[in-house]
């Protein structure tokens, strides 16, 4: 249930409406946004009297939504949601580009792609310690050294880092860490996500192989119902029946979870098909979709690389994207990548 509030309502009038609600058992939450401000109330809600609401002074209107996702909703929260990172700042009209290897492999090969992209324009370094990978033969990750070579990269750049959490028990090894990732495999890990919730970092939270916008969107409430709301949402492809690529990237999800949602939208282009030569036009496509912000996966070495080499872009082609898609964002009035934009 929503509550639309009328204009000039009281800071007063408000807490003690809020109070109201708790003292039934009902849990609110507050939205004040440039020209409207809306009280969400989470929970069961069906032996609420709407006629009786409707008659307070302070309220507007007053709206039953169907949608199982409350806080990650944009009806409960009009405006677009900012999540700060350093910085750095996505979502709204701030745009924002991750890069990094798809994992660390070496202090100086972590510490010179870091410099590499900044220079070009990323804002946020990402690179796996802990690396899921299909096969139990696969190169897992150097994982806890892998987070201390990344904290290194930063202490040299600046740039903030992203890096994935497989399992709970290494929570601590992130205390550190400015980002974390829950990939794919575990966007439904809830028990995971029970706890991220519980912390205030940010969450790039990335959609399943196989999974709906709304199963999405309820695994971001599961985060937010915890307490923390700095989730960003990315679309990193989808498993369809063609065999071209790894994944087909889902871009009509954009504008549908803008329009639904209020969290921001990044896309990776870089899982989405598995093939380097489609990063420039899938990141092109996803500016023009509205995405807040991508994520690439850029190595010194592609042929050479430990994990997902052949999705990887080298620096140099790093700097060509950023640089193409550069003047499509100033048309679209977003601002960031460094001042690039």
């Amino acid at each position: 249930m929503i509550l639309f509030l009328k204009k000039n309502t009281s800071d007063t009038q408000v807490e003690n409406l809020v109070k109201w609600f708790d003292d039934m058992g009902i849990e609110s939450h507050l939205s004040k946004g440039k020209f409207q401000t809306v009280l969400g109330l989470v929970g069961d809600t069906s032996a609420v009297d709407i006629s009786l609401i409707e008659g307070l002074e302070i309220v507007e209107t007053v709206k039953r939504i169907q949608e199982p996702f409350k806080n990650s909703n944009r009806k409960f929260h009009p405006d677009d949601t900012v999540v700060n990172v350093g910085d750095a700042k996505i979502g709204g009209k701030f745009f924002q580009i991750i890069a990094g290897p798809c994992s660390v492999e070496s202090e100086e090969q972590i510490c010179s792609i870091a410099k590499q992209v900044k220079e070009a324009g990323a804002t946020l370094l990402r690179g796996g310690a802990f690396k899921p990978r299909t096969s139990p033969y696969a190169f897992q990750g150097l994982r806890a050294e892998g987070i201390e070579l990344l904290l290194k990269a930063k202490q040299h750049t600046g740039l903030p880092i992203v890096t994935e959490i497989m399992d709970l028990s290494h929570l601590d090894l992130f205390a550190d860490v400015d980002v974390i990732q829950v990939g794919a495999r575990n966007m439904q890990n809830f028990e995971l996500l029970k706890q991220l919730g519980k912390t205030d970092k940010p969450i790039l939270l990335k959609r399943g192989l196989a999974s709906t916008l709304e199963e999405l969107l309820m695994s971001a409430e599961y985060i937010m119902a915890g307490g923390n709301e700095n989730v960003i949402l990315c679309e990193r492809g989808i498993r369809t029946f063609e065999t071209y690529t790894r994944n087909t990237l889902d871009i009509s999800a954009i504008p549908l979870l803008k329009e639904l949602s209020h969290l921001p939208i990044i896309v990776d282009p870089s899982h989405a098909t598995g093939l380097s030569k489609l990063v420039r036009p899938l990141s092109l496509a996803s500016v023009a979709g509205g995405a807040d912000g991508l994520i690439i996966e850029v190595h010194n070495n592609p042929q050479c690389a430990l994990c997902d080499g052949p999705q990887s872009i080298t620096p140099e082609a790093f700097g060509d994207v950023v640089s193409e898609i550069s003047p499509f964002l100033k048309l679209l009035g977003k601002e960031g990548l460094g001042g690039l934009v």
